[in-house]
């Protein structure tokens, strides 16, 4: 790895019309100065566990404008790059919003970091995200392909327990790697180097560099399953390593991604945040014992800090819900939101906006056989056909992965019926659309709610965009299709009704999909409607670095 000042960013996180956030990571303590249009912006660096970060909030910017910057390290110039990789890139930007204008995004999940050559290629598929930065780099004249508002990623940025080559061999140089956690992750340090293999691609950081970003967590930015169950949980904790990765997993997502999802307004309310920007004296604060005690302390109780967010784009509302770290998981009481983060998504689902979307890593309506398997599972693990098939159920709920909304019915019947009272206009004015927007399944696909009498309100909508870079086998996608969108139908409906699960307040059917490829998708709040593209990379010539993007669905979702 570089041994310059900087080792990772600048991103480009929380921006509205006066401002943008600015997060790096640095070699050594110092002080980052931002510089563009004349003026600059100055944050020193905290630390945590030995890492130095900064956030620069550049504010008194000009709405709607779009301005080139630069970063300095202790006075030293480390972005733009003067020379080598990335230095033929055009300058970053920050690009404040415009009031009135409508909103476009990018959104995908799951993306591995290896190689963009014809060995990454062919193991991991062409990088979506990487033909996205090239798009922009390059600066087609593509009216279709207008740059984003920004990048919402779903989850599943890093994979803390499917390394890379790359990331084992920094693993056996500090630990032995046949002992727990062998090639998963194991502490902070080891998280801080998988977030520079995954950001340190030249391409893509100049994306990250210049196009916000948002993001949420899945179960691989910690682990597989993260939070399936109670069971689940009791045998992570008895393990001997699990406590350091939970701690470190959560730690490291405060710093890396959480912390620039946060306005201004909401870091100041932020009491680590606050020791940060209150600091005066020399050096630079370290953060690390009072982070690892939060980190612990979310873990054994979710209700005490909520990693979910909200913000209004003019007249779209976007909701981006934790379904991960905030589930109640008890032999008492399974639910995928505790009660504090139900009381706030209740708050949050509202009307009286042109689109409702809601960000959540995993599917909220998966394809209906599926949801049927997975809310049966639920029941007989939980105890509804006898102790012996509890058991058996909860072995098939982690094997096959049914841990999601369907999987905790509690959750998804009050969910639903929140999405139900708002298409009907008791939460406010009925948007055009109430718009799930989910990743994980390593598929993507459109699905929509339908209700015998909605013939105006609200259009309820599944888009599904995943995995960004990391494909299913083949022999996998042919397993995938057919569990979920063929056996799975007419047999998931008929267990369910066996186990006496509760059905859906309304039916959905597919829109467009499913299609396996590496995508990342845009959503586009247009005067007919709500635009959803799918784009994908594809290979020219053998040139694997540097990738087409090309279209591979077009779904118009119009109001009623």
């Amino acid at each position: 790895m570089t041994h310059e000042p900087l080792v990772l960013g600048p991103l480009v996180r929380y921006v509205d019309d006066t401002s943008a956030s600015v997060w790096v990571e640095t070699r050594d303590h110092a002080e980052v100065t931002v510089r563009a249009g004349g003026r600059e912006w100055r944050a020193r660096t905290f630390a945590v566990h030995g890492h130095h970060y900064a956030l620069v909030v550049a504010d008194g910017l000009e709405p709607g404008s779009v301005t080139p910057y630069g970063v300095e390290v202790d006075g030293a110039r480390v972005w733009p790059p003067a020379e080598g990789e990335g230095a033929e890139l055009p300058a970053s930007v920050l690009a404040t919003l415009r009031p009135g204008k409508r909103l476009r995004m990018a959104f995908g999940s799951c993306r591995t970091s290896v190689g963009h050559d014809r060995e990454g290629n062919r193991s991991h598929g062409v990088d979506a995200l990487r033909a996205l930065a090239l798009r922009m780099a390059t600066d087609v004249a593509d009216p279709g392909m207008r740059w984003p508002d920004l990048v919402l990623f779903l989850g599943d940025q890093v994979y803390a327990d499917e390394t890379t080559p790359r990331m084992q061999q920094f693993i056996a140089s500090r630990r032995d790697i046949t002992q727990p956690p062998g090639r998963e992750l194991k502490d902070f340090d080891e998280y801080a180097h998988l977030y520079e293999l995954a950001w340190t691609d030249p391409l893509n950081r100049w994306l990250l560099s210049t196009l916000p970003s948002s993001m949420i967590f899945d179960d691989h930015d910690v682990r597989d399953d993260w939070n399936t169950s109670y069971e689940w949980r009791q045998d992570m904790a008895a393990t001997s390593w699990w406590q350091e990765r939970i701690v470190s997993g959560l730690a490291s997502y405060w710093v890396y991604q959480h912390l620039g999802n946060l306005s201004p307004d909401e870091r100041d309310r932020e009491p680590l945040w606050q020791r940060v920007v209150s600091h005066e004296g020399p050096g630079e604060v370290d953060l690390t014992e009072d982070l690892d005690a939060l980190a612990a302390r979310v873990d054994a109780s979710p209700g005490s800090y909520s990693w979910s967010y909200a913000r209004d784009f003019g007249d779209v509302r976007l909701v981006v819900v934790d379904s991960r770290a905030a589930r109640v998981l008890t032999p008492t009481r399974r639910h995928l939101l505790d009660d504090t983060e139900t009381a706030w998504l209740d708050e949050q689902m509202r009307g009286d906006v042109r689109h409702l979307l809601i960000g959540t890593s995993l599917p909220f309506l998966l394809p209906p056989g599926l949801h049927h398997l997975e809310a049966w599972n639920e029941a007989v693990a939980n105890g509804a056909w006898g102790r012996r098939a509890a058991a058996w159920g909860e072995r098939l709920r982690r094997a096959v992965d049914l841990e999601h909304w369907a999987a905790f019915g509690e959750a998804f019947q009050h969910v639903a019926g929140l999405a139900v009272e708002v298409a009907d206009g008791r939460r406010g004015r009925p948007p055009e659309t109430v718009t799930f927007l989910s990743g994980d399944v390593h598929h993507s696909y459109v699905a929509e709610a339908r209700r015998d009498h909605w013939a105006d309100g609200s259009r309820i909508v599944q888009a599904v965009c995943s995995p960004i870079r990391n494909p299913l086998a083949v022999r996998m996608r042919f397993a995938t299709a057919a569990l979920a969108y063929a056996v799975a139908g007419p047999l998931g409906k008929l267990v369910a009704r066996t186990a006496k699960v509760a059905s859906p307040p309304f039916r959905w059917r597919n829109l467009a999909g499913p299609w396996f490829d590496n995508s990342i998708a845009v959503v586009e709040d247009r005067p007919d409607g709500l635009a959803l593209r799918w784009y994908k990379g594809v290979v020219v010539a053998d040139d694997h670095l540097h990738p087409r993007l090309d279209t591979i669905a077009e779904v118009l979702v119009e109001p009623r």
